[in-house]
């Protein structure tokens, strides 16, 4: 589906730009998948990317008449989840139409099912599932698959990932927006059966970002957690480093793209 003017205009205001001398940061406090979470989005970005976004969605369903539905693909530490919720929310403020941000993650494999399987790897390699957490290889596409083809037949029932259980709860936010964007790392992943995501989704979004910025936000993130830095390190390295480098790499293209800059800004991609 094609941009509607007042995404076009955006583009075209936004895409070459110079650096911004001065950034003006604005602080915003809501709940993101049961936590509460501060986030800042500078005011340039704000007028000049969200705002038209929103507005661009609300008119492109109204073209199209019916739900429409959103995909916003990133790798892990780009505040895709945060992003979508922020956007749901200027959709209000804005009095435009709905906007429902819901995640992927809800689509994780159950505990119990991770815990007792392996993966056959591209590569030949099998690994117990629990060792690749959070990989392409351990969600139910399946199942992700028949919620999006429900999103076009009525109001579903939309899993969610407790944080607090390391587990699935089915069927837990009942998806009632005419706009419903879903947040996920491998929404436009290009490998196994998430290939036949493709066309799923009425329009498309991906943030880019350096791994050696989003490297620092995860290990920043561990150890807030509790870790060393040496044990952040080699989580890393088999786990939320291979997770970034498979999506940066894997993903196809979008219809529209970001990229997140080392100070947590924005700028649209050319």
């Amino acid at each position: 589906m094609d941009p509607p003017p007042v995404l076009r205009k955006a583009l075209l205001k936004n895409t070459g730009k110079g650096e911004i001398a001065v950034k003006t940061w604005k602080e915003f406090s809501f709940v993101v998948n049961g936590f509460p979470v501060r986030a800042r989005y500078t005011q340039e970005n704000i007028e000049e990317i969200f705002k038209p976004l929103v507005r661009g969605f609300s008119e492109m369903q109204k073209a199209k008449g019916e739900r429409l539905v959103v995909f916003l693909a990133a790798p892990p530490a780009t505040g895709k989840s945060t992003l979508a919720s922020f956007l749901a929310r200027l959709s209000q403020e804005l009095s435009c139409t709905p906007v429902q941000a819901v995640g992927l993650d809800g689509f994780h494999f159950h505990q119990d099912y991770i815990l007792t399987h392996s993966v056959a790897l591209e590569d030949g390699r099998i690994l117990p599932m629990r060792q690749l957490k959070g990989s392409p290889e351990t969600y139910d596409v399946p199942h992700f698959l028949e919620k999006v083809e429900a999103l076009r037949r009525g109001d579903p029932l939309w899993p969610v990932y407790d944080r607090r259980l390391h587990d699935v709860i089915e069927d837990q936010v009942p998806v009632t927006a005419p706009i419903v964007l879903i947040e996920g790392n491998w929404l436009l992943f290009q490998e196994g059966g998430w290939r036949r995501l493709a066309g799923k989704a009425d329009y498309t979004l991906f943030i880019q970002a350096e791994e050696t910025v989003l490297k620092e936000r995860l290990l920043r993130r561990k150890m807030q957690g509790g870790l060393t830095r040496e044990e952040a390190e080699a989580f890393y390295r088999t786990g939320d480093g291979v997770n970034v480098r498979r999506t940066l790499a894997g993903s196809g293209p979008a219809d529209f793209s970001l990229k997140m800059e080392e100070d947590g800004s924005f700028s649209i991609c050319k």
